[in-house]
């Protein structure tokens, strides 16, 4: 579906403020309603944007609406629908950003709600597989036909397996994931723990059929760590075309599940943007965990990922997060990305409760306890960060983990720490060139809780500690500090020092004692000697 379409749907009643042919030609691949201000961190590329303009008022200048529109240009949205009910009109000076920026502007009628333009464009979208020519397709068409009505009734993904091989004699049939998740599988096909589907996706030939099995890429455009697999176990006698035409309804389905994905990702960085803030209100984090379908009472653990800083990375992140978190039966999380950078997560220790999430098919991935206490996610998610090695050509990211939040008002403190534990690990990483998982509970060395500390506050605190030692580039100073290091690292002793140095004990005692004078500590005291140990890790 392409923006021009929209103006020829005569319910709808759209009017064309702005846009050029090329920009009315733009496909559609989804819609967003916003009035944030700044939505471009919420947009998928190729949207229509739905905005009542609440953000927007006739006091304000026409810096405030160039910059909605920039968001929208940065983002890739197709198109910008405006509704005229707040202001009765849409205002002139939207429309000149719109033409600044190249984005299409169409005014909404009061009228016409932004629900029956969501609705439209979806419908839309899932009965195209039913309306393309005939001889386009290898599936039956009363199969698509049904497929279409399922997509468009909001059919679970196991019903939708179902009938979609139904006519190929109901085979034991999956939708796997990247990391072996068990998205979908008919009645035939047995409980695959999430461990030995991923080495199955490993073994398979590269998106291709084999002669004991055929696994399919679902979604050729999809993440890393977002694609899914459709995957005959044994072999079935079905032309190619039929089983990819399969994959592609799954395509579908994975596209609406991503919009509700993304729609909801919108309270949970709500959610994280107050856990930061150092003093909510009282009643404001009760009330964004539970528009992110989360209780409203504790405990919670707190997860941050980082990819890095490139672009893209924190939505890979999210991405990665979100997948890793799906393995959990009965866990309730939000996942967003961080206005700072990276992705997190607010998990709930409490399972089973109203409104938890169903556990997806098939057995979760081996090791992973089921919900309990508070401990026990700490332990799974370990259990679980393997599995994100299985997706082909992902970048792993780093995470840390928090201790148990014990309610709303601790959410901040949680943050804090899994952003430290995070910090840890991307140290820890870039260290031995491997990617890992740091829970707070594991900073038990004076080394690494130091590995948390921001890289300029440890250089800052070397130089001071140090003092004039801190100059690398004098060939004394070097040596000093081999001395020092050696001498912290035996424990003070004179004697294994100058034996681990090949020196004679009186030259030992000559370079300490030089290190006192440099720095102004005093070895026979146990805090100083901590502070320079501090200082040499923090070099």
């Amino acid at each position: 579906m392409h923006v021009e379409d929209l103006l020829r749907l005569e319910p709808l009643d759209l009017t064309l403020l702005w846009g050029s042919p090329p920009l009315l030609a733009r496909e559609i691949s989804g819609v967003t309603a916003t009035d944030l201000e700044d939505p471009g961190r919420f947009l998928q590329r190729g949207e229509i944007v739905l905005s009542g303009l609440v953000w927007w008022s006739a006091a304000d200048e026409g810096a405030k609406a160039d910059r909605f529109v920039a968001a929208l240009r940065d983002a890739g949205a197709a198109a910008l629908l405006a509704g005229e009910e707040t202001h009765g009109t849409v205002p002139e000076v939207l429309v000149d950003a719109c033409r600044r920026h190249g984005i299409a502007l169409l005014s909404v009628p009061v009228h016409t709600s932004f629900r029956a333009i969501t609705d439209t464009v979806y419908l839309r979208q899932w009965g195209d597989l039913s309306r393309r020519p005939a001889d386009h397709y290898a599936l039956p068409e009363n199969v698509r036909g049904e497929l279409s009505r399922l997509l468009a009734d909001g059919a679970d993904p196991d019903t939708l397996l179902t009938r979609a091989v139904a006519h190929l004699g109901a085979p034991p049939c999956y939708v796997l994931s990247a990391t072996g998740r068990t998205v979908a599988r008919t009645p035939a096909a047995p409980p695959l723990p999430a461990r030995q589907a991923a080495r199955r996706l490993k073994a398979a030939a590269p998106f291709a059929a084999a002669p004991a099995s055929t696994t399919l890429r679902v979604d050729p455009d999809a993440s890393p760590y977002g694609q899914w697999y459709l995957h005959l176990p044994g072999p079935v006698d079905a032309p190619p075309r039929m089983l990819h035409e399969i994959a592609e309804v799954f395509a579908q389905y994975r596209q609406g599940l991503l919009r509700r994905r993304a729609a909801a990702r919108v309270p949970a960085a709500e959610l994280l943007d107050l856990a930061a803030a150092p003093r909510p209100g009282p009643a404001l984090l009760p009330a964004a965990l539970r528009a992110c379908g989360l209780p409203d009472h504790g405990p919670y653990t707190v997860i941050a990922v980082s990819m890095g800083a490139e672009e893209g990375a924190a939505e890979a992140g999210a991405e990665a997060l979100d997948e890793l978190l799906r393995h959990l039966p009965g866990r309730r999380f939000a996942t967003a990305r961080l206005a700072t950078g990276g992705a997190a997560a607010v998990i709930a220790t409490d399972s089973g409760a109203p409104g938890a999430e169903t556990p997806v098919p098939g057995a979760p991935c081996a090791g992973a306890p089921a919900a309990g206490a508070p401990g026990a996610v700490v332990a799974t998610l370990k259990g679980l960060w393997p599995t994100l090695d299985a997706c082909d050509d992902a970048t792993l990211p780093y995470g840390g983990i928090s201790t148990p939040a014990a309610g709303p008002q601790e959410l901040n403190g949680a943050l804090e720490q899994a952003r430290y534990a995070l910090t840890a690990a991307v140290r820890a990483g870039s260290a031995d060139g491997t990617a890992q998982l740091t829970a707070v509970e594991d900073l038990t060395t004076l080394d690494a809780l130091l590995a948390g500390i921001p890289a300029d506050v440890r250089t800052a605190f070397g130089v001071h500690a140090l003092g004039p030692l801190a100059d690398g580039t004098n060939p004394s100073h070097r040596m000093l500090l081999e001395t020092l290091d050696t001498f912290l690292a035996h424990n003070g002793s004179w004697a294994r020092t100058a034996e681990a140095l090949h020196l004679h004990v009186n030259t030992v005692h000559y370079r300490i004692g030089r290190v006192e004078l440099l720095t102004g500590r005093d070895m026979a005291r146990l805090d100083h000697k901590l502070d320079l140990k501090a200082a040499l890790l923090c070099r």
